[in-house]
């Protein structure tokens, strides 16, 4: 996951390959709920691990669940319906809707002494009309900050049953699936009536609501949208084990990616055809705007077919979440796309409809919006704007944002705080460079001459900007490893065999460890003796021309910093950005000397001094790619810099090269 404040990412010239998506979070949360009010154990497979899912299972533990992880596979064990605790908790629901509304209604229900708040956002998501309909029942909340928004303090309730209890539909669908998960535990000796006051929105996660109920043993009867009665003497029994299909909601990003990319298109896996939930009709949505698309019980297979993508007029009650996804293939398409009845975008995690509307102004776009519609006009070639994407702390707003770096102008997006996609897709990113290619995935070079400073500044660089990493010195360092294990010695009468090992190197770079294989050598390679014979088998030219294909392939989306002696001369002429770092060698001999004394060597500054001289002037005067900054970089000059203001320096200069 990028937890980068920013993430840039460049023109997009198209994609292919398959996809496998994260567990869904409404069947997850729901399945977590559902598991801790019964009796006994559940085994949840395929679980969804993002910070909604975290959030409840969290509010589990406290209640005191038995929680057991296996990667993705939780086993639960309930409470029966009765709070064990009797002590006060208070619980952190962060934005997370779906665990907020129905574990109000469960506790309220159950009764006890309980704190439920969120991050500020959370606070101005209404839930009035959820509370009003449990007060009705008995229950006892009360608003501890402004009267219909959490935080919210529940006390023991005196349950009246005999009327119908009434919740209005208009605002959310979520008011009413936690009455349906909630009221069960209250049903043992009498029916329970639910009336929706208004037209019900999101019917299909009523559906999702309704489908999970009768897999724990409570059957649901309704009349049409508007009534549901819960019968007496229902009772939660486990299933035992139940499997979370992948997430349709996650799903409708790679459906539009296939419908906007050439080629053989994109394979999304875990969901298909046969899926519980509504938001699988956006395949519905997609195919109405152009997209071929085959699916069958467990993947979907999407092609663009139509191009320009063809606008449309649609009601997106029935697809709420994904809808949202519409609004940026519309901006690929031939004519205006209307999307209407979306009136619940305005209270999800942001006000969807004005954050949608704002963004797509950024990229270029004519927009109009009404209390519950939104009209996009498409961008043709020519009129794409480069544009930084506020994401409002909204995972669907930056997923779906990603999209528009397939534009025809070739301009690249921002994505502004990208890792607000954890609530429900953690490696939404990972995902989507997966299977994107880019037109030109840029790349900043840091060279520099021994001990200055360049391996430290590049790797803070490329967490900055959430690139990937490479340290071609520790390339060179691996070779004379790898070398020397296998007893060859550096010099040119190994050269081609030296050459041959270095083809083939298994390197892996995972944050500071740098593995060979499955050795973790990042101490190993570190060594004087180390840096010694990465210099001697960086002069034998066979070996460094066996590395430019192994260092190319470091370049990767969404771009890459690259450390190291000839990057900019050599390896990635074309980076936009080169740096070459410069220290004096008495600097530099001091720093190495403060590293290695911390270390436990015995060494003189002297002879560190004398080493890193002697070092220097062998590297600039070999034959092979000799150590000098490419024409076109930056000199820095970090003698008397800290890291923190050579980091920031060199950011500078990228930014000024963004169009944003």
């Amino acid at each position: 996951m990028y937890a980068t404040a920013f993430l840039d990412l460049p023109a997009l010239s198209h994609a292919t390959g398959a996809v496998l998506l994260p567990g869904s979070k409404s069947i997850s949360n729901r399945v977590l709920l559902l598991s801790a009010l019964c009796e006994g154990t559940t085994t949840v497979h395929d679980l969804l691990d993002s910070d909604d899912t975290r959030v409840m299972l969290s509010a589990l533990r406290q209640l005191g669940c038995g929680v057991a992880h296996n990667g993705t596979t939780v086993t639960i064990t309930g409470l029966g319906g009765r709070v064990q605790k009797t002590e006060a908790l208070e619980f952190f629901m962060g934005n997370a809707g779906t665990a907020m509304r129905p574990l109000t209604a469960a506790l309220a229900v159950m009764g006890g002494d309980f704190t439920l708040k969120g991050v500020p956002r959370m606070h101005e998501r209404p839930i009035g009309d959820l509370v009003d309909a449990l007060r009705l029942l008995g229950c006892h909340i009360d608003y501890l900050g402004n009267e219909g928004y959490p935080p919210l303090r529940i006390s023991k309730p005196h349950l009246v049953l005999e009327a119908p209890i009434q919740v209005r539909g208009d605002v959310s669908s979520q008011f009413l699936t936690a009455l349906l998960m909630a009221l069960p535990l209250a049903a043992a000796q009498r029916a329970i009536t639910i009336d929706v006051v208004g037209e019900l929105i999101s019917k299909p996660y009523i559906e999702i609501t309704l489908k999970l109920l009768a897999r724990y043993g409570i059957a649901v009867q309704r009349e049409g949208w508007s009534r549901f009665v819960i019968p007496a003497g229902s009772h939660y029994r486990s299933p035992g084990s139940i499997h979370v299909e992948a997430d349709a909601s996650s799903a409708s990003y790679f459906i539009a990616l296939g419908a906007l990319t050439q080629g053989q298109g994109i394979t999304v896996q875990g969901v298909g055809a046969d899926s519980i939930q509504g938001d699988i009709r956006f395949v519905e949505a997609a195919q109405l705007m152009g997209a071929r698309i085959t699916s069958d019980a467990n993947a979907l297979h999407i092609q663009r077919g139509a191009w320009p993508l063809k606008g449309i007029d649609l009601d997106c009650n029935h697809i709420p979440d994904a809808a949202m996804t519409l609004a940026v293939m519309a901006l690929y398409a031939d004519r205006p796309t209307t999307l209407r009845n979306i009136a619940s975008w305005r209270v999800k995690e942001t006000d969807r409809i004005a954050a949608m509307a704002t963004e797509c102004r950024k990229l270029g776009a004519t927009v109009e919006e009404g209390p519950d519609w939104l009209r996009i006009h498409p961008l043709p070639a020519g009129a794409w704007r480069a544009a930084s994407i506020h994401t409002y702390d909204d995972h669907r707003v930056a997923m779906c944002f990603s999209l528009a770096a397939f534009n025809a102008d070739q301009v690249p997006v921002r994505i502004e705080d990208p890792k607000c996609v954890a609530k429900t897709f953690p490696d939404y990113f990972e995902a989507l460079f997966s299977v994107a290619e880019a037109h030109s995935v840029p790349v900043i070079c840091i060279d520099g001459p021994t001990a200055s400073g360049k391996g430290t500044l590049a790797a803070r660089l490329a967490q900055t900007l959430g690139y990937h990493y490479l340290d071609s010195g520790a390339l060179y360092r691996l070779t004379g490893l790898a070398a020397t294990r296998a007893g060859l010695p550096l010099d040119a009468s190994a050269e081609q065999a030296i050459a041959h090992l270095a083809r083939t190197l298994p390197v892996r770079f995972q944050g500071e460890q740098v593995w060979l294989g499955d050795d973790d050598v990042s101490e190993a390679i570190r060594t004087e003796d180390a840096g010694m014979n990465a210099s001697r088998v960086s002069a034998l030219p066979a070996v460094r021309t066996a590395l430019v294909a192994l260092q190319h392939s470091f370049r990767q989306l969404p771009g890459l910093l690259a450390d190291g002696r000839d990057m900019g001369t050599v390896i990635f002429p074309d980076a936009p950005l080169k740096v070459f770092l410069t220290a004096s060698a008495a600097k530099r001999a001091e720093r190495r000397h403060k590293q290695l004394i911390s270390k436990g060597f015995s060494v003189t500054l002297d002879s560190l001094r004398a080493d890193l001289e002697a070092r220097d002037a062998r590297d600039s005067s070999r034959s092979v790619a000799p150590l000098k900054p490419a024409q076109d970089a930056l000199s820095l000059d970090n003698s008397e810099l800290s890291i923190e203001e050579s980091v920031d320096q060199v950011l500078a200069w990228w930014q000024r090269k963004q169009p944003f």
